[in-house]
């Protein structure tokens, strides 16, 4: 009961938050146009600098990819038709589909893709690793470019049909301006005259588009309105036909005629980064790691916090995963008794204190967080951080522990997410010597012996308990009755062509 007044006390004072800011377009909404409400603005046209994400929508209208992820994850020809592995992984041969030019009349050939694959390698962007592994790129013919690789590079092909692949008009590499106003080959033409950095995005088709029957609308216009309920109202008074929502606005949402699509692409719980114990002993002990997996009533926790919007898991990878192995959802019941003894055995009958930074989008959850440890003894010391400099502090390795929500892109993203001293999000750079050589083995391997070994990869990570989550989140996607939108399994938000009229 206790625990339902702290979650029913912390929901009260978000349904409070009713004020909005009103939404300016500077374009309207009409039948032929798709107008999204976005949650975050948009970073950078940049071709170095793209992101998935939330950003995925702004550049995915202009900048075609080669590659594409249809909704269930599964790879499908764009702007290269065909793709052929040679005997072991270390060439990957692309064909590229004739005909394509860019809209500043640029062709669309091999050379386009050299220039477009270095350019992403060797800047600055946070996604130039998913080329890094390309050694060499040999331009056969027009139509035809070969990537040699150094290593084998398992999730290369899903790169290829997200920021690796994206395809901008090689004179705009590197060229001022660019990152304001894109050249691409892709469905639609971005309208810079029309656009209002920080307040509307505005995209036209493009007239020469190779597939322009797959898309139905004529114009884009994306608005970032970061404030949940005025992203509500917009949709609610037509002024946007899409935009993220969340559990506690659903029923208002039903009421007003909106359709509610939710898919669970994030997992939400604690990382447990300090494995080592180079900042907290006890978290080098595998049995203090799986105490606290029994620590969190994670049931309770998506049932008051998320409305029930969401599943039970207790690995990080989802069920579209090749590494999913559905006994792994229930392998760490809530149990703070044995969660004790486990401390106990551990040598911290008394529990121990442990650092924990504040963060902004989840400050909500630092009294739950707070008194389920507490429950077996651990004290949470925490330690505000600006809401700007979230993830460099995250990754600082300052915090031996953290509550995070992370998206899924691939079963092998996801490995070279964690799993390497060098990964960007394995914080302490712990250099796990068994789940090192399983995932070097994974790299190598091919078919049903690649697949085995992401789920021993699994397995291992969820037994050392490298993690703690409490559950898979769903993403609460509204759309009004005359927009359909297919859900993305590796995307929070959906990419542009996921997006048709209703019939």
């Amino acid at each position: 009961m206790k625990m339902k007044s702290v979650l029913a006390s912390m929901l009260a004072g978000v349904m409070m938050l009713s004020a909005s800011p009103s939404v300016m377009a500077q374009v309207a909404n009409d039948a032929d146009t798709l107008a999204l409400g976005a949650l975050l603005d948009n970073n950078s046209f940049d071709r170095a600098q793209l992101l998935i994400g939330h950003q995925m929508q702004y550049w995915s209208p202009v900048l075609d990819t080669l590659l594409v992820r249809e909704a269930d994850g599964s790879l499908s020809p764009n702007m290269a038709s065909e793709w052929a592995y040679n005997g072991d992984n270390s060439v990957l041969t692309l064909t590229l589909r004739e005909g394509i030019t860019f809209t500043d009349g640029a062709p669309f050939d091999a050379e386009a893709v050299k220039a477009n694959l270095e350019y992403l390698k060797n800047g600055a962007g946070q996604n130039s690793f998913m080329v890094a592994a390309v050694s060499e790129i040999e331009v056969v013919s027009p139509t035809e470019v070969k990537l040699h690789l150094g290593e084998p590079d398992p999730s290369l092909l899903e790169n290829l049909a997200v920021v690796g692949g994206a395809m901008a008009s090689p004179a705009t590499l590197g060229v001022e301006g660019a990152a304001s106003n894109p050249i691409g080959s892709g469905p639609y033409i971005y309208d810079a005259d029309n656009s209002r950095l920080g307040q509307q995005y505005v995209y036209n088709r493009n007239p020469d588009y190779w597939n322009a029957e797959a898309f139905d609308f004529d114009r884009v216009t994306i608005t970032p309105i970061n404030d949940q309920v005025a992203r509500l109202n917009a949709l609610k008074s037509g002024q946007i036909d899409a935009g993220l929502s969340e559990a506690r606005a659903v029923a208002d949402a039903e009421a007003n005629g909106l359709v509610v699509n939710r898919i669970d692409v994030d997992w939400f719980g604690l990382i447990m980064a300090d494995r080592e114990g180079k900042i907290v002993p006890a978290l080098a002990d595998p049995k203090v790691r799986q105490a606290l997996n029994m620590t969190f009533d994670g049931k309770s926790i998506l049932e008051f916090v998320e409305l029930g919007y969401g599943r039970l898991t207790d690995q990080i990878f989802p069920t579209s995963s090749e590494a999913y192995v559905a006994e792994l959802d229930d392998v760490y019941p809530y149990d703070p008794e044995a969660a004790k003894a486990l401390l106990a055995e551990a040598g911290y009958p008394d529990g121990f204190e442990i650092l924990m930074p504040e963060l902004a989008n989840f400050a909500s959850f630092n009294p739950i967080i707070q008194k389920y440890l507490n429950d077996v003894g651990i004290t949470v010391k925490w330690e505000k951080i600006a809401p700007n400099a979230t993830i460099p502090e995250l990754r600082s390795g300052r915090f031996p522990a953290y509550i995070f929500q992370f998206g899924y892109q691939g079963t092998w993203s996801e490995l070279r997410k964690f799993g390497y001293p060098e990964s960007p999000w394995n914080t302490s750079k712990v250099a796990d010597q068994g789940l090192l050589e399983l995932i070097d083995q994974a790299q190598y391997a091919t078919g049903d012996r690649q697949i085995e070994l992401y789920k021993d990869a699994n397995r291992y990570m969820v037994e050392n308990a490298f993690f703690a989550p409490m559950y898979r989140r769903d993403t609460i996607y509204l759309t009004n009755q005359e927009t359909v939108v297919e859900m993305q399994s590796t995307n929070v938000m959906p990419p542009i062509r996921n997006y048709s009229k209703a019939e």
